[in-house]
């Protein structure tokens, strides 16, 4: 019998990397600790150049797509999943900048703090980007929304091969050199008597995430459940298990099985489920959106860089349309994001590897919360274009279907239900 290779995760090679990089960091000579420089430098500009790609290659077929079918239900589950996303932004940064001044302190990792230690690299190569990010986003829905109008099958196609080598890129390049990235800065700032501060910081900011992702579950559930008339509670202990393997594979569109099931025990029908909860794994990404506003509003606070809030308002608002390029490509939030964060909010490169450090660092619950959160919009949209009071969610009778997975079929006597 041949045995299993196992692989280690991209979670494992993060925390590989951060140990490392932090005991090498206090003993790496000059020369050495140029050339990871060196790295970290054309590794940023690589990034730089190939995020507009991605949302070029990967918004513009997702929305081309959303057009089948197209209907009221359709644009209902957008248009809520939008306010869900952008909401979620406001409350992390909201609660965050609160909590920020309390748990944190303000400008502990300046780049003034150890200028003088700062390694130059030996190649500072530039790469400029085809076009900036928001020139992208706009590109993108200009030519998604006109191949639903005329029909653009060549166009699509096109985009969606695009998409495929963005994302073969994405997953064979990028993913697995974040860890050597993350590494190169560890090891920068275990050298300049950084690491402590961040690795005492890391810690409250993603406890701080993880609690106001559960909050914001809970609020939404309780929205949604009070709309539909079901007990919350109950609602949420039913989405457990799709919380946690959310948590455990981080990715929202491997877990839309667990989530179809979870929802369907919610009492949301099978025509309601099977149609809202892929279309959410593609469009829904308020726990990622909770996870990238407290990560980057604390590094912001902790690199001392003062940002006004229509500032990043406009970056919550823009981040929303770009999540739309997240799905199937792991850590694709923060892969989408990277130009927004260093055009809008104005990141430097050192501040968006902070960034992803302390994002990677526990990658689970963003996910976690996206695909909960799924089920709460599923409530909701069922409520909406149900036909079937909503108060009845007793549970219909189980049939197994062709693959062997238990379903849910009405009753004769039931209303039929709208189906998209």
């Amino acid at each position: 019998m041949k045995r299993t290779k196992h692989r280690l995760g991209l979670f494992p090679k993060v925390l590989i990397a951060i140990a490392c990089g932090a005991l090498l960091g206090l003993v790496i000579p000059q020369v050495p600790m140029r050339i990871l420089k060196t790295f970290n430098v054309l590794f940023a500009q690589i990034l730089k150049f190939i995020v507009p790609l991605l949302v070029l290659g990967l918004v513009t077929p997702s929305i081309a797509n959303l057009g089948k079918g197209a209907g009221k239900m359709l644009l209902a589950v957008i248009a809520v999943s939008y306010l869900s996303t952008v909401c979620a932004g406001f409350f992390a940064y909201g609660c965050s900048s609160a909590l920020f001044p309390h748990l944190l302190t303000v400008g502990e990792l300046s780049t003034d703090t150890a200028a003088g230690k700062t390694a130059v690299p030996y190649i500072d190569l530039k790469i400029p980007p085809l076009c900036d990010i928001l020139t992208a986003l706009c590109l993108a829905f200009m030519t998604g929304i006109c191949c639903i109008h005329i029909k653009g099958t060549a166009l699509k196609t096109w985009f969606e091969e695009f998409g495929e080598v963005v994302k073969l890129t994405i997953e064979k390049a990028i993913i697995p050199l974040l860890p050597v990235y993350i590494f190169t800065m560890m090891c920068e700032m275990s050298a300049t008597g950084k690491l402590a501060a961040v690795m005492g910081s890391g810690v409250k900011i993603i406890a701080t995430g993880v609690v106001l992702s559960i909050l914001y579950l809970v609020i939404q559930y309780a929205i949604a459940c009070a709309i539909a008339r079901k007990n919350p509670l109950k609602c949420l202990w039913n989405m457990l298990p799709a919380y946690l393997t959310g948590f455990s594979i981080c990715s929202s569109s491997a877990v839309i099985p667990v989530t179809h099931e979870c929802t369907l025990k919610n009492g949301v029908s099978e025509e309601v489920a099977g149609f809202v909860v892929p279309l959410c794994s593609t469009v829904h990404m308020c726990g990622s959106t909770i996870k990238l506003a407290v990560t980057s509003t604390a590094v912001l606070f902790l690199t001392g860089t003062p940002v006004s809030f229509p500032l990043f308002a406009n970056f919550v608002l823009m981040q929303g349309v770009a999540a739309v390029a997240a799905p199937g490509v792991m850590s694709g939030v923060l892969m989408a994001s990277v130009g927004l964060l260093e055009s809008i909010l104005g990141f430097s490169p050192e501040m968006t590897a902070l960034m992803m450090t302390i994002y990677l660092a526990l990658d689970g619950y963003g996910p976690a919360c996206n695909v909960t959160g799924d089920g709460a919009i599923a409530i909701l949209i069922d409520r909406l274009f149900s036909s079937r009071p909503s108060a009845d969610i007793r549970p219909r009778p189980s049939v197994r279907s062709r693959s062997g997975a238990e379903g849910r079929v009405p009753s004769d006597n039931r209303p039929t239900r709208f189906s998209p």
